[in-house]
C-alpha cells in the first residue's frame, strides 16, 4: 500500500533534514533546508488525517518489526484518532515556528534549525510509538533540544529556566522508566497494546498503582498538573518565542496523551480509583492557574498560566472517564464517558492552536517592537497596530471560550461528559471560564488594545507585514473552521475513544 512507511517517514524526515543541515555552512541555505523538511512532514500529516479511517477507529498504519529480540522488543507504531490530530498539529506549529525563527534568530543558526528538527522527531515518535522501549526513547530525545533551545536562545534566566526544564521533567522520566520495567516483568511485553489487554499487576493491586503513579508522575509534570507545574512559567518566560509555542503546543501534550494512551487503558482500576483526587488536581489547575494568571503584569507569563488553566480541563474530562468505569456498559454514562474523553483530546488540538498563535502574538509585539512585555507600559495600541489588535482579539477570544471558535466547542464537551459524572468537580471548575474571561478582556484586550494610546509608542509602532500575517493565518483559520464546523475531528477522535472504552469496560 502507498501508505506502508508513513509513520516512519514522518518521525524519521526531521532527523535527516537535522544531518543535511549539519553539512551546510551557509545560513540561508540550512533556513530553507530545514523548513523544506519541515514542509514535507507535514504534506505527510495531512495525507494521513484524510487517509484515515474513522469508521474503524482503531489503529491504523501500522509499522512492526522485531527490533532486540532478545529482550522482545518490537519497532511498533500505529496512529488512530486520538494521535493524528497531535501529530497534524506538531507538523503545523513546528513549520510555523521555523518560518517565525527565520525573522528573529540570527546567532548559531545551524544549531537553532537542527535541535528544533531533533525536537520535532521526539515529539513525533511519541505519538506514534505502541511500544513502551521506543516510547520512552523518543520521549526523551525531546528532552534534550528543548533543554538547549531555552539555555542558548532564552531570555537573561535561560540557564536557570533551562536547568529546572530539565530535572523536573528528567525525574518524572526515571519514575516512568521504573513503571515501564514493572509492567514488562508483570505482562512480559513492551508492547503498549498488548500489555493493555493483559493489565499489568491484575492480581496485585497495591503494585498496579505503585506503577500507574510512576507514570503518572512524568505524565503529570509534562502536562504540567498543579502542584508538578512551576518549572512552566519560567520555561515559557526564559524561551525564544518558537521554543514558547513549542512548548505549549506540542510538548505539554505529551504528558496529556499518556493519560489517554497508557493510564486509561493499561491502568483502568488504579485510575478509577484515584480519580477523585486526580480530579481536584485538575480542578485546583483551572481555577489556581486562572487566578495566578489574572495576577500577571507580564504579557508572556500570562499565557504560560493560562495554560495551565486550560491543561486542567484536558484531566478534567479524563478523569471523569476513569472515574465511571465500572459502568461503562449502561449506555448513558458510556456517552458522558465518551464525550468527555472527546472534549479533552479536542481541547489538547485547541490549546495548541490557540495557545502557540498567542505565545507568536507576545512574540510579534515584544521581539520586534515593543521590546517590553508589561501591561502597564502598553494601550491603545489598536490604533498603530490594527492588524496585530484583529488577531490578538481572536485568539483571546478563542481562549476565552467564546462560541464560533475551536475553544468553545472543546471546553463545552468536557462541561458535557464531565457535569453528570463529577458534578462535584466539573461545575466548581466553571468558575475558571470566568477567570479567564476576566483577564483576557482586562489586561490582553483592554490593556495592551483599548484606552488612550501610550505617547510612547507614537507613530513608532509598524503593523504586521505579510510575512507575519501568514505566520497567524493557518492558526486563525483553523482555530474559525473547528469553532463553526468541528464535525471532521470530532468524528475522528470519538471514533477511537469508543474503541478505547470499548476495552476497559
Amino acid at each position: 500500500m502507498i501508505f506502508n512507511g508513513i509513520l516512519t517517514a514522518i518521525t524519521f524526515l526531521p532527523l535527516i533534514g537535522l544531518i543535511v543541515v549539519l553539512f551546510i555552512s551557509d545560513e540561508q541555505l540550512i533556513r530553507r533546508v530545514a523548513m523544506g523538511f519541515a514542509l514535507v512532514v507535514l504534506a505527510l500529516t495531512t495525507i494521513l488525517w484524510f487517509a484515515y479511517n474513522s469508521s474503524v477507529g482503531d489503529i491504523q498504519f501500522i509499522d512492526y518489526f522485531d527490533w532486540i529480540p532478545g529482550i522482545g522488543v518490537h519497532y511498533y507504531m500505529g496512529v488512530d484518532g486520538l494521535s493524528i490530530p497531535l501529530i497534524f498539529l506538531t507538523g503545523l506549529l513546528t513549520v510555523v515556528s521555523l518560518y517565525y525563527s527565520d525573522q528573529v534568530i540570527h546567532t548559531r543558526v545551524k544549531e537553532y534549525y537542527a535541535l528544533f528538527l531533533l525536537l520535532e522527531t521526539g515529539m513525533l515518535g511519541v505519538f506514534v510509538s505502541l511500544n513502551y522501549f521506543l516510547f520512552y526513547v523518543f520521549w526523551e530525545i525531546g528532552l534534550v533540544p528543548m533543554y538547549f533551545l531555552i539555555g542558548v536562545w532564552g531570555g537573561p534566566r535561560r540557564e536557570y529556566a533551562a536547568i529546572k526544564f530539565f530535572l523536573y521533567t528528567l525525574t518524572g522520566s526515571v519514575l516512568m522508566l521504573l513503571a515501564i520495567i514493572g509492567v514488562y516483568f508483570s505482562t512480559g511485553t513492551f508492547d503498549i497494546v498488548e500489555a493493555a489487554a493483559k493489565q499489568p499487576f491484575a492480581n496485585n493491586f497495591p503494585l498496579q498503582v505503585a506503577a500507574f503513579l510512576g507514570f503518572f508522575a512524568a505524565f503529570a509534570i509534562k502536562v504540567p498538573l498543579f502542584p508538578f507545574h512551576t518549572w512552566l512559567p519560567d520555561a515559557h518566560v526564559e524561551a525564544p518565542t518558537a521554543g514558547s509555542v513549542i512548548l505549549a503546543a506540542v510538548l505539554l501534550k505529551l504528558g496529556t496523551y499518556g493519560f489517554v494512551r497508557v493510564l486509561l487503558p493499561t491502568f483502568p482500576a488504579a485510575f478509577q480509583a484515584l480519580a477523585i483526587p486526580i480530579g481536584f488536581l485538575a480542578l485546583t489547575s483551572i481555577i489556581y492557574g486562572a487566578l495566578v494568571a489574572m495576577a500577571q503584569w507580564d504579557f508572556k507569563k500570562l499565557i504560560a498560566y493560562s495554560s495551565v488553566n486550560h491543561m486542567g480541563y484536558v484531566v478534567l474530562g479524563i478523569a471523569a472517564a476513569a472515574y465511571v468505569r465500572p459502568q461503562l456498559n449502561d449506555p448513558v454514562v458510556r456517552d458522558s464517558a465518551a464525550i468527555a474523553i472527546t472534549g479533552a483530546t479536542l481541547e489538547m488540538f485547541a490549546h495548541g492552536i490557540i495557545t502557540g498563535a498567542l505565545f507568536l502574538m507576545v512574540g510579534l509585539i515584544y521581539d520586534e517592537r515593543t521590546h517590553t512585555r508589561n501591561f502597564r507600559d502598553f494601550g491603545g495600541l489598536f490604533t498603530q497596530v490594527p492588524k496585530y489588535g484583529a488577531f490578538l482579539i481572536l485568539f483571546a477570544m478563542a481562549s476565552l471560550g467564546l462560541p464560533g471558535l475551536v475553544g468553545f466547542v472543546a471546553e463545552f464537551y468536557v462541561f458535557r461528559g464531565a457535569v453528570p459524572i463529577m458534578p462535584f468537580m466539573a461545575a466548581p471548575a466553571v468558575l475558571g471560564v470566568v477567570v479567564t474571561a476576566a483577564f483576557f478582556l482586562w489586561k490582553v484586550i483592554q490593556l495592551i488594545l483599548l484606552g488612550p494610546l501610550n505617547e510612547r509608542w507614537q507613530g513608532k509602532l509598524t503593523d504586521l507585514n505579510r510575512a507575519e500575517v501568514l505566520t497567524l493565518a493557518p492558526l486563525a483559520i483553523l482555530a474559525l473552521l473547528f469553532g463553526v464546523y468541528p464535525k471532521p475531528i470530532l468524528d475522528m477522535i470519538n471514533s477511537a475513544v469508543v474503541a478505547l472504552l470499548g476495552k476497559i469496560v
